[in-house]
């Protein structure tokens, strides 16, 4: 897999220290040294792949670990910190990003009906080894950079063949469970959504488990099982995450963040913040702010 990991490497070249649109739709990429503060985001369902160095990515009292002989799914969207190393020789971390849309998955699932059934999974992220087959599909996918006109006609082509991959391997049961609108997991997925979305507003298990058709020890056990965090959880970390957005990019000051993310006390939101992101938000946003005031924006979601 040698050659093919070399022409990866030198397609995704023009990748930037930052998640890295190529022209394709759902593919991103990314190189270079991030700090870890912006790897503290919102994750998009994806395979993520790593063409040079390694990644860590840590999810609730979980991490994982992994490098170019390996990949990642996600299949839900997870609040995460990935951490990333270059390789021996100080070359940069690459890697690019597939990201999950079930619509495609089920898709594709309803085509081949004599796929293997793969063994049910609850988490909602996993890594595996890289395949021969796997990386042809990737090499396809990023040729069409170079040839743009042939993107509408290749690309879905190669994101299926990408998707039938995985769904060979041992991540396969968890693209099945996303695409499949009565798995326990889509549920998950959907009690997801409605979280971020009123992630300021008090969080009612009751009513979440009602809605997700589960009843509440149930709800609670397939949520940990996918995310590696609790509901309570999960949603404090949304909440953390859009706070600071608003310290530094909407200029808000440290109460009125807090108040606007949903927290009643203030000492509170600070502490919690500090635990999160290692600072206190004041501290915090100053050091964002000076680092990064060209960019002006700190990520609440990432794809690779």
């Amino acid at each position: 897999m040698e050659e093919q990991l070399a022409e990866l490497r030198t397609l995704a070249a023009k990748a930037q220290n930052r998640m890295t649109e190529t022209g394709i739709p759902r593919v991103a990429m990314v190189q270079g040294k991030i700090p870890e503060h912006e790897l503290a985001a919102v994750y998009d369902p994806m395979v993520n792949l790593i063409l040079r160095g390694s990644k860590s990515m840590t999810v609730g009292d979980q991490t994982l670990h992994y490098c170019p002989a390996n990949y990642f799914v996600m299949s839900v969207d997870l609040p995460a910190v990935g951490t990333v190393w270059p390789d021996a020789s100080g070359e940069p971390y690459l890697a690019v990003a597939l990201t999950l849309q079930p619509a495609v998955i089920a898709a594709l699932l309803a085509d081949l009906p004599k796929l293997a059934e793969a063994e049910k999974v609850e988490t909602g992220f996993s890594v595996a080894a890289v395949t021969p087959e796997l990386m042809d599909g990737w090499v396809r996918m990023l040729r069409l950079m170079n040839h743009p006109d042939d993107i509408p006609a290749l690309a879905p082509a190669y994101e299926r063949e990408i998707l039938y991959r995985v769904l060979q391997g041992p991540q396969g049961g968890m693209l099945r469970e996303i695409a499949r609108p009565d798995s326990a997991m889509a549920r998950v997925s959907l009690a997801i959504q409605w979280i971020r979305r009123d992630f300021a507003e008090p969080l009612r298990i009751a009513a979440l488990a009602d809605r997700a058709a589960m009843s509440e020890s149930a709800f609670h056990r397939h949520f940990k099982a996918v995310t590696s965090l609790s509901p309570l959880q999960y949603q404090k970390r949304i909440r953390l995450l859009q706070a600071r957005t608003l310290l530094v990019v909407g200029g808000k000051s440290v109460t009125s963040a807090a108040l606007e993310v949903g927290y009643e006390s203030a000492t509170q939101f600070s502490r919690e913040y500090a635990r999160a992101f290692g600072l206190p938000p004041a501290r915090d946003s100053e050091r964002l702010l000076a680092t990064y005031a060209p960019r002006a924006a700190t990520p609440v979601a990432q794809a690779a």
